[in-house]
């Protein structure tokens, strides 16, 4: 009698034990910068996720899983970023992790997450994040090479052959400033003029004077994000210029329309689809999404989306259906199952990743925007 109920006691301290483990929450990790420079990209990614992991929980989670985030502001710093990522690895053992914010932190992120072979889906914008292909590196963004190839499609169209490249010597900017190069003459672009900025310069008229000053310029393209676009399209009102000026998807937010006043009327810059959610026409695969992220943000956070914002969405929903089609947070099933994702429809477009490309997208994800009476509009 007594070594039945020993045994009995045993069995159901293992059926306790096996109940707690499959309770356990599903942990989220994010690096962010939720301040610094790159604040109004932080800003709708941290909010996007607490809102998201709140409905998913209330509809009773991941596998019967809640979601725990983890989350760090790395302050705009990527040494910040690879402390973090330590400490969500070695300290809070997450199962994955969705962010950084930029190039610069993402990629002081990488070297981490591989050795320690966790499952990594980046918010920045670089092609170096995904090229060479890396294991356990994931992103939701286009990259700036897409971002180059859509704004010398438009210039094309419009009969710009020479062009003036303002770039930011930031990660982000100078990995565009890269590609903006390196895919030039496919569209018959030529890069007469080659400038650069600080992310935390007041003003860039001297460089903006130089670029009006090149002999044939037709246009301006800028590469950079957070603040500094901004200062250089509010500079470029002030001097007046007539040059047509593009910007990449780096400032694909209303605060940038709000930073750079009346002067960023005209500006055109690739973007995702969330932008202009309400003009897409009801046969668009994306509608339903967009739409939908559009209402539930504006509605818990009483401002306007991001594509920033976006992107933590997306990179979310990937980490999630991952989980479920793996059925575990076994962290190779994971990488393998968000490597097979196929069809998903996301804020950015629709991602089919594969072993060679771990991002999805192709360039008919970019819808080309103009800024008209201070909105975004589909440019003609």
């Amino acid at each position: 009698m007594l070594k039945h109920w020993v045994r009995m006691a045993a069995v159901a301290a293992l059926a306790t034990a096996f109940g707690a483990q499959a309770q356990a929450p599903i942990k989220i990790g994010t690096v962010l910068s939720i301040t610094g420079p790159a604040a109004f990209l932080g800003d709708p990614e941290i909010k996007t996720l607490q809102l998201y992991i709140e409905k998913i929980n209330a509809a009773g989670g991941v596998l019967g899983r809640k979601i725990e985030l983890y989350s760090f502001d790395d302050g705009s710093d990527a040494n910040r970023a690879n402390s973090f990522t330590k400490r969500l690895i070695e300290e809070d053992k997450v199962d994955i992790i969705v962010g950084g914010t930029t190039t610069g932190s993402t990629m002081a992120m990488v070297p981490l997450v591989e050795k320690a072979e966790i499952p990594f889906i980046s918010l920045a914008g670089a092609v170096v994040i995904i090229e060479p292909t890396k294991k356990w590196v994931f992103k939701t963004p286009h990259t700036d090479r897409m971002a180059a190839e859509k704004v010398y499609e438009d210039m094309k169209k419009r009969g710009f052959s020479k062009i003036g490249l303002l770039a930011e010597n930031s990660g982000f900017g100078q990995s565009g400033k890269k590609e903006s190069h390196a895919v030039a003459a496919k569209y018959g672009i030529q890069i007469v003029a080659d400038e650069m900025y600080g992310p935390k310069d007041a003003d860039v008229t001297t460089q903006l004077t130089k670029i009006r000053n090149t002999p044939g310029v037709q246009a301006i393209l800028v590469f950079g994000f957070g603040q500094g676009p901004a200062v250089v399209t509010k500079n470029y009102g002030q001097l007046s210029l007539k040059l047509p000026l593009y910007q990449s998807h780096g400032v694909a937010s209303a605060e940038y329309i709000k930073l750079s006043g009346k002067a960023a009327e005209g500006v055109r810059l690739p973007a995702a689809a969330l932008l202009v959610a309400d003009v897409l026409p009801k046969t668009d695969p994306q509608k339903p999404v967009v739409v939908g992220y559009s209402k539930a943000y504006r509605d818990r956070f009483k401002s306007e989306v991001s594509t920033f914002g976006g992107h933590a969405y997306d990179g979310l929903m990937i980490a999630v259906e991952a989980i479920k089609r793996a059925k575990s947070t076994d962290k190779a099933k994971v990488r393998d199952a968000i490597e097979q994702t196929k069809g998903f429809i996301g804020t950015g477009g629709v991602v089919n990743m594969s072993a060679k490309d771990h991002m999805g997208l192709d360039l008919s994800a970019f819808r080309m925007l103009e800024i008209r009476n201070g909105g975004w509009t589909l440019a003609k």
